[in-house]
């Protein structure tokens, strides 16, 4: 029988309880705090697992640790790789795509159908006990259609999390930072978790923290585009004002380019069509996903200086020199 344990799968047997399981994997009940598909069990609770549960395990640990998770609107992800769901051939390639990926969070577009309208469902394909999902208002041209969109999408996928993006221009998808703003606080105030998608501006970014937003999301490059850090110096500028966390999102092509992101501090990063439009797209998840992680524990070693003159690795005395005289 398959359960996910902290989102990674795991095999138990038929009919095993936790505590047995607990005890079988070397884990001690005590100090232990224990969810079970969102519900915080209680201290001794016992359950028999079923089919496809979500087990969340934590324990109480001091600073400095090297599990890192990235805590969002007070929830942890484990990890710092958001990817979307537009753009694949079929939904098997974006399936394979997600498990190479194994992201914290996956975005996904809200569009209309008609009645009677027939059509693989994306929610069918996703594994919600696995993945956070995160709908966007992606097309969305005004604040009040963000605002619309965003209500719909609650809805339809039962989550509160959207990722706010409106288009101020159509040829380069460039984000309308006072629309992002004035929905950014109308929906805050409807109890969203809004990740706002934004430029490079460091005073936009300002505002939007201000307003409320749980992340701020500074394009890399327009949207589709794989152009890469096109103003990874604005991007800094925003990383070393903001405290909220900062998700760099659009335009990466790869995953040196995540890396790049990750190790000037970035929160996470959000990509697309790096992988959706790669010669092998699960493939290309894994190397995001390594790229991500490598980044970020660069970022935590800090790196050395930058120096304008060469310093030697090697003492440069007593090196033996031929062509010295021997001493009379």
């Amino acid at each position: 029988m398959q359960i996910y344990v902290n989102g990674q799968k795991e095999e138990v047997a038929p009919n095993q309880s936790l505590l047995q399981w607990l005890a079988a994997s070397g884990l001690r009940a005590e100090g232990v705090a224990v969810g079970l598909n969102g519900r915080v069990l209680q201290p001794g609770e016992d359950v028999c697992f079923q089919e496809g549960d979500r087990i969340d395990l934590v324990r109480p640990m001091g600073g400095g640790s090297d599990e890192d998770p990235l805590i969002l609107a007070g929830t942890p992800l484990a990890s710092r790789l958001f990817v979307g769901t537009g753009k694949y051939g079929d939904l098997g390639v974006m399936q394979e795509t997600l498990d190479a990926a194994d992201p914290g969070l996956v975005t996904m577009a809200v569009r209309a159908i008609q009645p009677g309208e027939s059509g693989p469902n994306l929610l069918d394909a996703l594994d919600r006990s696995r993945y956070r999902l995160l709908p966007n208002t992606a097309g969305s041209t005004t604040a009040a259609q963000a605002i619309y969109l965003a209500q719909l999408a609650r809805v339809a996928t039962g989550t509160c999390w959207i990722k706010l993006e409106i288009v101020g221009d159509a040829q380069t998808l460039w984000p309308d930072t006072q629309a992002t703003l004035e929905a950014t606080r109308e929906l805050v105030a409807q109890g969203f978790v809004v990740l706002a998608y934004t430029s490079t501006d460091l005073v936009a970014a300002l505002r939007l923290q201000e307003a409320g937003a749980a992340a701020v999301m500074p394009l890399a490059a327009p949207i589709g585009t794989g152009q890469g850090l096109t103003d990874w110096v604005g991007i800094r500028r925003i990383l070393s004002r903001l405290e909220v966390p900062v998700v760099v999102d659009a335009g990466l092509g790869l995953p040196s380019e995540a890396a790049a992101a990750m190790e000037m501090g970035a929160a996470a990063v959000l990509v697309n069509s790096a992988l959706a439009y790669a010669r092998r797209p699960a493939a290309m998840a894994k190397a995001f996903r390594l790229a991500v992680q490598a980044g970020r524990g660069a970022f935590l070693a800090g790196r050395m200086p930058v120096r304008n003159d060469a310093e030697p690795s090697s003492p440069m005395t007593g090196i033996p020199n031929p062509s010295e005289k021997r001493p009379s």
